[in-house]
């Protein structure tokens, strides 16, 4: 079976650099094991798949080379996506900071990705497996459960090691390494915390509590909430933290980043000096919350006005200044993204494409390019897979 583009996997990046390689009348291929595509897309955000997000910029992005990613997002933009979406008026809000999801359902935009791919006669060859690609004098040879595909140009459109059990598998990797390309190390990213035994055993009576928080780690601070869980720490302000964190560090909570706590207890000092200090931090943290924190913050529930200025200090350092040192990560069982990846020293920031290997690119997850939580992953596959899309 000839062709002259064929890309592996039909996530987000790999369809739509189909849809842009066929518009301009490449004949493509699009290779998948899954039974349903758009898997991630379908689960993400709840369901209702956090597309894009409006600040999206290279500042949001991790990798080995933080200027690799300039040029695709540059040249094709979350406003450009945005647009798209409008077209086929899937109805869409912002959640918070940027952050964009459809009204209704994920599917809206699977749908809209594949309505693209009909419209310009992709062929998505679904329920297939790899089992290898070569090299020869005019591309390549990708061989598969239903015969081999032969192609000009060869798109690894893999994605990461997070979620396995949407079919997540190193394979990008090796076939990175197969052409000698290296790969940076990979871990789980925007993945919850696990705690050691003597933090869980206490912590996970709070398992269900939602709270504003600051997280800081390695001179990076994210600003949103953390969320108790029975085994650690979970919440949007974890999940960024959890892509600058490495085994053995400590990560700071500020459980006041925007109430100003010392006001609040010198005025109730003040006002009712017989009230327990549970009582006077009940209108900030839920009861259930400081029955369990106070005592492992070693702070004694006493009436205010037993308190010292320094005793009231020691409080507010507590609440402001909570050090955890995590045990571990949830792992890519939950992780929404991998860190690390294909080597981009090795692939042109213009078009993806290997610098050693005319007509191989890798686009998508599957590159050492790592968005934050909010939709910027998802804007990096538009991205990526866009401009290679123009070039394959």
């Amino acid at each position: 079976m000839k062709y002259d583009v064929v890309i592996l996997g039909a996530g987000a990046a790999g369809l739509f650099c189909a849809i842009e390689a066929a518009k301009r009348g490449r004949k493509v291929a699009v290779i998948d094991h899954a039974k349903r595509l758009g898997g991630k897309i379908l689960m993400s955000g709840g369901g209702r798949c956090n597309f894009t997000n409006m600040y999206t910029a290279p500042e949001n992005f991790l990798g080995q080379n933080p200027h690799f990613c300039k040029s695709a997002l540059s040249r094709y933009t979350q406003w450009d996506f945005i647009e798209l979406v409008n077209t086929y008026n899937i109805v869409h809000h912002e959640k918070t900071l940027g952050q964009l999801f459809c009204d209704n359902t994920a599917k809206d935009i699977v749908d809209m990705l594949l309505a693209e791919c009909a419209k310009v006669q992709v062929n998505i060859v679904n329920r297939t497996q790899f089992n290898g690609v070569s090299a020869n004098d005019v591309g390549y040879t990708v061989s598969t459960s239903k015969g081999d595909f032969a192609c000009e140009s060869f798109v690894v459109a893999t994605g990461g090691l997070s979620m396995p059990k949407l079919g997540a598998s190193p394979v990008g990797y090796r076939i990175a390494e197969q052409f000698g390309i290296p790969i940076i190390p990979t871990r789980a990213a925007l993945v919850p915390f696990t705690l050691h035994d003597h933090d869980k055993n206490i912590l996970s009576e709070l398992s269900g509590i939602s709270v504003d928080a600051s997280a800081t780690c390695n001179g990076t601070q994210f600003d949103e909430n953390i969320l108790f869980t029975h085994r650690g720490l979970s919440g949007p302000a974890v999940l960024q933290i959890s892509s600058y964190w490495l085994p053995g560090n400590t990560v700071s909570f500020d459980l006041a980043p925007q109430i100003k706590l010392n006001d609040t207890l010198v005025q109730a000092q003040k006002d009712n000096p017989n009230m327990h200090l549970s009582n006077a931090l009940g209108s900030i943290y839920p009861k259930r919350m400081l029955q369990t924190i106070l005592p492992h913050f070693q702070i004694q529930n006493k009436p205010l006005k037993q308190y010292t200025q320094s005793q009231i200090q020691q409080v507010l350092s507590a609440f402001s200044n909570w050090e955890v040192i995590p045990n571990g990560t949830e792992g890519y069982r939950t992780a929404e993204v991998t860190l690390g990846g294909v080597d981009t020293d090795f692939l042109s920031s213009k078009t993806m494409e290997c610098k050693q290997n005319k007509g191989l690119y890798f686009i998508g997850e599957v590159v050492d390019v790592t968005g934050w939580l909010g939709g910027y992953n998802f804007q990096w596959a538009w991205s990526s897979g866009w401009v290679a899309g123009q070039v394959v």
